[in-house]
């Protein structure tokens, strides 16, 4: 995929997920609980997080007109989905009780991650690194 036609579909990308991030995880959380609430009764959490990805999903949307203008909130997204996916997976694999994550956001997380980072053009990364740090 050529690097116009990958900036076409992460502008996409970036609506689709800043829309979920900003409008379905909390109704996830209520639907489906074993696979997005990882607390049980009242808890401060959910509403953090909630908050928390609700503040980076309308973020990705702005991101959305100009993505080569916000490529480190992409990077940010990216790489910040792999970390807490991977410490979600770890947490499901040792609590018996939340072996839903498996299926539910971390999945989730992993595929955000995964779209963004090949949809993000290549040209575009290594052109906005500062100049000593291009390869030659």
């Amino acid at each position: 995929m050529d690097d116009p036609a990958r900036l076409r579909y992460l502008r996409i990308a970036l609506v689709v997920i800043g829309a979920i991030m900003t409008f379905a995880v909390y109704p996830l959380m209520v639907v489906w609980p074993a696979g997005w609430a990882w607390h049980s009764g009242h808890s401060d959490y959910p509403l953090m997080i909630v908050g928390i990805y609700a503040t980076l999903g309308v973020f990705l949307l702005r991101a959305a007109r100009d993505p080569l203008a916000h490529l480190s909130l992409i990077g940010f997204t990216v790489w910040s989905s792999v970390v807490h996916g991977a410490i979600m997976a770890a947490q499901s694999f040792a609590t018996p009780g939340h072996r839903g994550h498996l299926l539910g956001d971390v999945p989730a997380l992993f595929v955000i991650a995964a779209v963004l980072a090949f949809l993000t053009p290549r040209a575009a990364s290594r052109a906005s690194r500062p100049l000593e740090e291009r390869p030659t």
